[in-house]
């Protein structure tokens, strides 16, 4: 008997080997799920198949379902994001942002947000200057944070609850990470706290309100951007429970010219 075949729109977040001629894709589908699907002969050379199914491009599938993994038999390449992929500086930016998505996203678990936002960050990545891109990636690890329901908070104490004074967010800012974003002038000294920039939690509640164009137009500088890279960074470790290691290489990879190292 025939396994059951489905059909499903995806973005291609990972791909690993598996034995001589086989790729496990990682996927994100239109719902927000994570779908795991291995592709046949994918990795024979001059396979027309595995064109249709690199890196950060968006796909219709069909599927059939497999014992552990399903088994992708036909893909329909959509957008296929090659400038996101084949530049250092793109492909560099956008790493943080797959594997992002590949930590937070579940089998089964929806969100349609994140498969949109993520779509519409690659898409404008596409169109730009190497030193735009880390904004888009501030951008974007923010807002999947967000959709993933790990949103920091930004306007009130995470300790108390109560109003962050204008004072402290004109001068001063403290974050307390374990607790959950900006703590108050009463609260810092009962909770573990680091300073943050007033400047880099102001672009932090802009990013995350912000379509990816508006990001782009803003004019960000690359420091700014690294400063909301940095802070994503420990967020991700407190949150998640995971270091990236594509933000780790961005951070010292020096592609960006006078961002930081």
């Amino acid at each position: 008997m025939a396994s059951p075949t489905y059909t499903a729109r995806a973005l291609v977040l990972r791909k690993t080997k598996l034995g001589e001629t086989d790729l496990v894709l990682t996927l994100l589908a239109e719902d927000g799920s994570q779908m795991r699907a291995v592709a046949k002969g994918a990795r024979k050379p001059a396979n027309a198949f595995s064109a249709r199914l690199e890196l950060y491009s968006v796909v219709d599938v069909l599927c059939s379902k497999g014992r552990s993994l399903d088994v992708v038999c036909e893909a329909r390449l959509l957008e296929s994001n090659e400038r996101v992929r084949l530049d250092l500086e793109h492909a560099a930016a956008a790493a943080p942002m797959a594997e992002l998505l590949d930590r937070v996203t579940q089998d089964g678990l929806e969100s349609p947000k994140l498969f949109a936002c993520t779509r519409a960050a690659f898409a404008c990545m596409g169109g730009l200057d190497a030193c735009q891109v880390p904004s888009v990636c501030a951008a974007h690890l923010l807002k999947t944070l967000a959709f993933s329901g790990l949103r920091p908070s930004l306007d009130s104490c995470a300790a108390c609850g109560g109003p962050v004074a204008s004072a402290d967010v004109a001068g001063d800012v403290y974050v307390s990470f374990r607790e959950g974003g900006v703590v108050c002038a009463a609260c810092r000294t009962q909770v573990d706290a680091t300073f943050v920039p007033a400047s880099t939690v102001a672009w932090m509640r802009f990013l995350l309100g912000a379509t990816f164009a508006e990001v782009v137009e803003s004019g960000m500088g690359l420091d700014s951007a690294f400063s909301v890279l940095r802070f994503c960074q420990e967020w991700v470790r407190e949150h998640v429970g995971a270091s990236l290691k594509s933000l780790n290489f961005l951070f010292s990879c020096g592609l960006y010219g006078e961002g930081p190292a």
